[in-house]
């Protein structure tokens, strides 16, 4: 290569991260992040204008335009279910969300993987109609094949079986094992979040976990397809987690959005049934987010909920990485004499999200905060519980990827007595923890701590 056409190419890139760099400016969603990305394009193209391309994009572009869902039917609650009166505190979320609470609600919690595969897996044998399927990540390994066998079984016997999958989180997924599901007459298909104008956008993710069986019954929460999530595979084993299951006109909400999802990647409607009243009394509300939405909405989720509190905010969550509102919210919420408690992994699955997770546990702790850390083995549950009467469970993380970049879905219940069985789940998981004080920073060797501050610095990417 000459020295002329190797400056004109200097050139070039310069110009090209330029451009680049008027972009970010546009267009990141902080002032942090546009003077990082800017800088980074301006000085550095030749480093900075491959990652950009891939990780810059602030906004999933097309998703719900061009494919608006088909609202499933639902039935009315029954007229002897009211709406609890707690559920004014949350009408922000609700107006947030585009619905309001309902009534008539059947609640069951869900403790670790073995009861929540049971349930999940025992309803979706039972399906008689339809069957739609949503993870994040599913393995080809001994759970991943239970789940195909079941799916091809209902698939046989004439049930309309709809599979949606991450085609990032689940890249290990061989393809024989999705061949094997389409030759059974099952339709399955990755989410891939970067098609269309989205093609370089690795970043956006589908994190979420849905079952919906013949309309009638759905799960959410944190649990995926794979052995790890039964305990099975160390060093995270045993794997703590939690999943609700749904009766009642909430799983007609889930059934839309897995449309949304569905549509998006088809650009055809998935089988829809009504939904029919269930015997239950709690009140529920479906929260869903994502990077196509014109709010940053899980973080106002979160902030919104943590507002409400008066009496306690309990919260379980692998990553803690709380943004700016998030944190304000939590240290509002102590300072109106609220117990705030937050529950972390003590072992790490991603390490760059476990130092910044310590950092922002630290810095939680001189706020007042009470940070514990979960001891027997991983902690991957996402649990929200306010005050007496509600809680959530879902798929979101306390962090940004969760907060701007993930595809979420929770389920907010507002009743007592479900309240109280998370609470009972929540003051045993505390009482296998320990307590996080300034002494686990301070006494942390010198490069360790620098290392929780570099990756401090990818908090929006975590």
């Amino acid at each position: 290569m000459t020295a002329s056409a190797l400056t004109s190419g200097i050139v070039l890139l310069h110009l090209l991260g330029v451009f680049a760099a008027m972009h970010a400016v546009m267009h990141t969603r902080t002032p942090q992040g546009a003077i990082g990305w800017a800088l980074g394009l301006i000085l550095l193209p030749y480093l900075t204008l491959l990652p950009y391309l891939y990780l810059g994009s602030s906004r999933f572009l097309g998703y719900r335009t061009t494919y608006p869902a088909t609202p499933p039917r639902t039935l009315p609650a029954t007229p002897d279910a009211p709406i609890e009166p707690g559920c004014a505190r949350f009408a922000a979320i609700g107006a947030l969300q585009g619905r309001a609470f309902r009534s008539g609600h059947r609640l069951r919690l869900l403790i670790d993987g073995d009861a929540a595969f049971d349930a999940m897996l025992a309803a979706m044998a039972a399906a008689r109609h339809c069957l739609l399927v949503q993870f994040f990540i599913i393995h080809d390994d001994t759970l991943g094949r239970r789940l195909q066998q079941i799916l091809l079984e209902r698939a046989a016997a004439g049930v309309r079986v709809c599979v949606l999958f991450d085609g990032i989180g689940s890249h290990a997924l061989p393809q024989r094992y999705v061949d094997t599901l389409r030759a059974g007459g099952v339709a399955i298909h990755p989410f891939a979040t970067h098609r269309w104008r989205n093609r370089l956008q690795l970043n956006f993710r589908n994190h979420r976990k849905i079952v919906v069986v013949d309309g009638a019954c759905a799960f959410v929460g944190g649990l995926n397809i794979g052995d790890e999530y039964l305990g099975l595979k160390s060093p995270l084993a045993p794997w703590r987690d939690t999943q609700l299951e749904l009766q009642g006109p909430a799983v007609g909400d889930l059934q839309q959005l897995f449309a949304q999802d569905w549509q998006w990647i088809t650009g055809a409607p998935p089988p829809l049934l009504p939904t029919p009243a269930a015997d239950g009394h709690a009140s529920a509300l479906i929260v869903a987010s994502g990077p196509a939405d014109p709010q940053e909405t899980g973080s106002l989720f979160f902030t919104a909920a943590i507002n409400a509190a008066r009496q306690r905010v309990w919260l379980s969550t692998p990553y803690f990485v709380p943004d700016h509102a998030v944190r304000a919210a939590l240290q509002l919420a102590v300072l109106r004499g609220v117990d705030v408690r937050v529950l972390i992994p003590s072992r790490p699955d991603h390490h760059t999200v476990f130092l910044a997770s310590t950092l922002h546990a630290h810095h939680a702790v001189r706020a007042g905060i009470r940070v514990f850390r979960y001891q027997p083995g991983f902690l991957h549950q996402k649990v929200m519980l306010i005050d007496r009467d509600t809680a959530a469970i879902g798929s979101m993380n306390l962090d940004s990827r969760s907060f701007r970049l993930n595809f979420e879905v929770a389920a907010l219940a507002v009743d007592p007595g479900f309240a109280a069985d998370v609470a009972a789940m929540l003051t045993a998981d505390f009482s296998q923890a320990r307590a996080v004080d300034e002494c686990d920073y301070r006494d942390a060797p010198y490069l360790r701590r620098v290392a929780m501050h570099v990756a401090r610095l990818f908090d929006p990417l975590l």
